[in-house]
């Protein structure tokens, strides 16, 4: 039985390895597939050659790099030699490189192509461990690689790598399969950092364990397919893409590797004909926009069967919950009554709907491919309306739930029992709902969620003070997040009581630093940002009064009183601009930090109401509070 990822992949290989693994395009655009024997093989070559590096085992391995096929093969050559990779995006700024692999003491690090070597080697005299980057990519921004030079850096291709450790296989052929018998489930997998409370990332440290415990029981809620493909779309070095596909391998599937842009993604969707595609939110609000503007350029009489067969779709599907008892139960529902209230409308509905999918919703449905069966959604709540629209047009979507310390799964819409807005729990997974009381949260009662099980993280690397801050004494995970049981076991999520804020794109954004900065102006008193499961950050911002009424009497600019100040255009111009020139990419911040909207609350926040005892910001009492201001600000 195996204990490791890499003994997982042994096994499949030995009774799969003609099946494709992977399907990667060439600069034509065209996909090229690559089989379980052929991955295997550049997964042994690889781990070889970074033998011949010195990478052993326990160390930590730098990969940044985005989605792509020579990504799972440095992953997989990596853990066969039982050292652990530290995982980042193209995206990552040069601080946070800086950060990661000196903290993690790498010696090694692939670089995606000669544009990422540069941008670490610029780092190289702050990261004294570093002694080898591999490039993975020599092609793309070959410009750079006439300036790769460092005389205590050496500079090697993944090619030159693969080659030397087939020299190696040459002499010792058995060298990599001894390697990887020697892994236990304990090792360490991986390191993820992610943003802190106070700013500075947070090392999350997985071992085999976390994810082959999810491999086991994902299959009890969805029934997966051997063979099966999958569109990967998303950056694989976040835990949701990652755990997306070794699901896949562990099924002997393949993946198509893709890209999270419209016309792609769909085009891609036809070509490959996928069963399954891993995504998140955002990307589900961009496919639903794009049908709704092709259809706004058909003919009246189009776009009005397409309006009115999305009704029919959502008042049939609405109708079809009541009937098969599957209506999210936070109050107790009396089906008997849901049964006699819609059986009626259902069997009228029914003809009409047939008639819809025939002309309006098969065609839609085409896009994604002959075989779709279901989309995965993670990396943030699926929005309500988007949820409902692909029910009503007979695309399934499968919302989960989850964190990078849980790598990531706690729970996830089981696929033979559908029941909207909410999510079943992982099985051998336990979770509580504890109030702010200190209680068991009954159904219906909101409480912070902790969770128990084998996929919790080790803790976070080299910081047990933050680990036992969130780890209790009995394994019990403080999520950070509200949530709210039903009365059937399932649950819902209704906001985060720790800070992190997840766009439905994916990011993970520490609002902490953003406000601090925001305060720095001379106008501003207080700030907090928002933007949970939306496209973009927005703010609430309380004003210094004093000095904004300075501000207008400097500018001569008349005001009647002091309560007219937030509705002022002068004052709202005022803020923008300082917004703008505080929390920019000047500044450090990243494109998706930067604040889209915001809102001046005419009142000043107060201890008990808005701030706690120590006058830190209760998010949880902003969000009942301000509830319309913050919807206003995503209308």
């Amino acid at each position: 039985m195996y204990k490791t990822l890499p003994q997982l992949l042994t096994e499949v290989v030995d009774r799969y390895g003609n099946n494709d693994a992977q399907l990667s395009k060439d600069e034509s655009g065209i996909f090229h597939p690559t089989t379980y024997n052929q991955f295997f093989k550049e997964v042994s070559s690889l781990a070889a050659g970074l033998n011949t590096l010195g990478v052993k085992r326990g160390d930590n391995v730098g990969l940044i790099c985005d989605n792509r096929q020579e990504w799972l093969v440095a992953d997989m050559a990596i853990l066969s030699l039982g050292a652990s990779d530290v995982p980042r995006g193209r995206d990552a700024m040069p601080y946070e490189l800086k950060f990661i692999l000196k903290t993690t003491e790498s010696g090694l690090c692939f670089a995606e192509n000669s544009e990422q070597a540069y941008k670490i080697l610029l780092l190289a005299e702050q990261l004294p461990q570093l002694k080898t980057i591999v490039i993975i990519d020599t092609v793309h921004y070959a410009t750079y690689l006439d300036q790769l030079t460092h005389p205590k850096v050496t500079f090697i291709t993944y090619k030159e790598v693969m080659q030397r450790g087939e020299e190696l296989l040459l002499t010792n052929p058995s060298f990599v399969q001894g390697e990887i018998s020697k892994g236990e489930g304990d090792d360490t997998a991986t390191i993820i950092f992610t943003s802190g409370t106070t700013g500075e990332p947070k090392g999350v440290v997985l071992s085999h364990t976390n994810f082959l415990f999810q491999l086991e029981q994902l299959p009890k809620m969805v029934s997966f397919g051997k063979g099966e493909r999958w569109l990967s779309v998303l950056p694989v070095w976040h835990s949701f893409e990652r755990i997306l596909q070794y699901v896949i391998v562990s099924q002997a599937s393949t993946i198509a590797y893709s890209k999270p842009i419209g016309k792609i993604m769909l085009f891609d969707l036809q070509r490959v004909n996928p069963t399954w595609m891993g995504s998140v939110p955002r990307i589900w609000e961009a496919v639903k926009a794009g049908i709704y503007q092709n259809i706004k350029g058909k003919s009246g009489v189009v776009r009005a069967l397409f309006h009115f067969f999305v009704a029919v779709g959502k008042a049939h599907n609405l109708f079809l919950t009541m009937v098969t008892n599957r209506m999210p139960q936070f109050k107790k529902r009396f089906y008997p009554l849901d049964l006699l209230v819609a059986i009626i409308p259902l069997i009228l509905l029914t003809p009409l709907r047939w008639l819809g999918d025939l002309l309006v919703f098969r065609s839609i449905k085409k896009k994604f491919g002959e075989n779709f069966k279901a989309g995965v959604s993670g990396g943030g709540s699926l929005p309500k309306s988007v949820d409902t629209f692909f029910r009503a047009i007979g695309i399934t979507l499968l919302d989960g739930y989850g964190l990078t310390e849980t790598a990531p799964v706690i729970g996830l819409r089981d696929i033979r029992h559908q029941v909207a807005e909410v999510v079943n729990v992982l099985p051998e997974t336990k979770i509580k709902i504890v109030t702010e009381e200190g209680k068991l949260a009954p159904p219906g009662v909101k409480g912070v969620i902790y969770i128990k099980g084998q996929q919790v993280m080790k803790g976070y690397y080299k910081r047990d003070d933050l680990t036992q801050a969130v780890i209790d004494k009995n394994g019990w995970l403080n999520t950070g997040d509200i949530g709210v049981w039903t009365h059937r076991g399932e649950y819902a999520i209704k906001g985060r009581a720790k800070d992190t804020i997840v766009l439905n794109g994916g990011e993970n954004i520490e609002p902490l630093p953003i406000e601090a900065r925001l305060r720095e102006s001379p106008f501003i008193e207080q700030a907090v940002v928002v933007g949970q499961d939306q496209k973009y950050l927005g703010a609430l911002l309380s004003l210094d009064t004093k000095q904004v009424e300075f501000y207008l009497k400097e500018s001569g600019i008349p005001y009647l009183a002091r309560f007219d100040l937030s509705q002022m255009e002068e004052v709202k111009a005022l803020l923008n601009r300082e917004i703008n020139a505080l929390v920019s990419a000047k500044n450090g911040f990243k494109n998706y930090e930067l604040i889209g909207r915001f809102e001046i609350i005419a009142r000043q926040f107060q201890v008990g109401r808005e701030l706690s005892a120590k006058e830190e910001v209760m998010r949880h009492k902003i969000n009942e509070l301000y509830q319309k201001e913050i919807s206003a600000l995503f209308a």
